[in-house]
């Protein structure tokens, strides 16, 4: 291992490992313990029960690695940065396969929020609903400059209601009245308005929204470890543990929830409207 990577540095400084899926590109630099996540689930990275479960093992095999001491998320779909959670995986399906979808939405929550490694989202497109909730879970997020692109939590558009933890995450992220105007108006925000409210934490170019990361990772990486890690437990542990120990009862509501069928009927509807949208 370590001798042959000390004889040898050009071949394993940007180690590339494609995850379990193709639908997840991990490039880690081992020379700065930074890993970029790339996402390419086609066309706009939706949170399905495959997609959540790649992403799971691919941030684990991360915290894993004592190398790794930090990971930028971002998107290779083109104006997405993630559309959130895959409706498909909701909608006519069984209690049992709605269950095991919000047990996977759960814990990709669980780790990404309680993660070790710093974090950053590079926001480069659109991030509606789960897309935003993924991103809130970072240290610090950015996002392109492009005002066609929006972020927020909008479920209650959709007649759905965020559940408490997305409300938590989102409290700790801008606050209480504003996620409160958010959640109940079901908002996405331009960039220039989320930067306002705090949702995102800085604005560039559509172009240099990654090398931003990485260079704003710089400076995280600055911090010592330890203390930093055990500062981040202490802001977001009890958030956490408020999910972590009803984590059953969570799911057992969302099921009851989704299932209904006038909630069934709304989610079919806002299908339709995405294929004819497509059309």
């Amino acid at each position: 291992g370590h001798a042959a990577a000390r004889r040898a540095p050009a071949l394993v400084a940007q180690r590339s490992s494609s995850s379990t899926s193709q639908k997840i590109k991990v490039d880690f630099d081992q020379s700065s313990g930074v890993a970029v996540m790339h996402m390419q689930s086609p066309p706009v990275n939706s949170l399905s029960l495959e997609f959540l479960t790649d992403v799971c093992i691919a941030l684990e095999k991360l915290e894993m690695d004592k190398s790794c001491r930090g990971l930028v998320v971002t998107s290779s779909q083109p104006k997405v940065f993630s559309a959130g959670l895959d409706i498909l995986d909701m909608y006519g399906k069984s209690p049992e396969h709605c269950a095991e979808f919000w047990k996977a939405v759960q814990e990709m929550w669980l780790k990404f929020y309680g993660s070790n490694m710093i974090t950053i989202a590079a926001v480069n497109g659109s991030s509606p609903a789960g897309g935003c909730l993924l991103s809130m879970t970072c240290d610090y997020r950015i996002m392109a400059d492009n005002p066609r692109y929006s972020i927020g939590l909008n479920e209650t558009k959709l007649g759905i209601v965020a559940p408490f933890w997305f409300k938590d995450t989102m409290v700790n992220t801008v606050g209480h009245r504003a996620t409160e105007m958010a959640l109940q108006l079901g908002l996405l925000y331009s960039p220039a308005e989320a930067l306002k409210i705090g949702l995102v934490d800085q604005l560039v170019h559509e172009d240099q929204v990654l090398t931003t990361a990485t260079e704003t990772m710089t400076k995280w990486l600055a911090i010592p470890d330890h203390a930093r890690q055990l500062t981040k437990s202490m802001m977001r542990k009890p958030t956490i543990d408020k999910l972590a120990a009803n984590r059953e009862a969570d799911v057992n509501n969302f099921v009851k929830f989704i299932t209904k069928d006038s909630i069934q009927k709304s989610l079919g509807m806002y299908l339709e409207m995405l294929k004819r949208r497509k059309a």
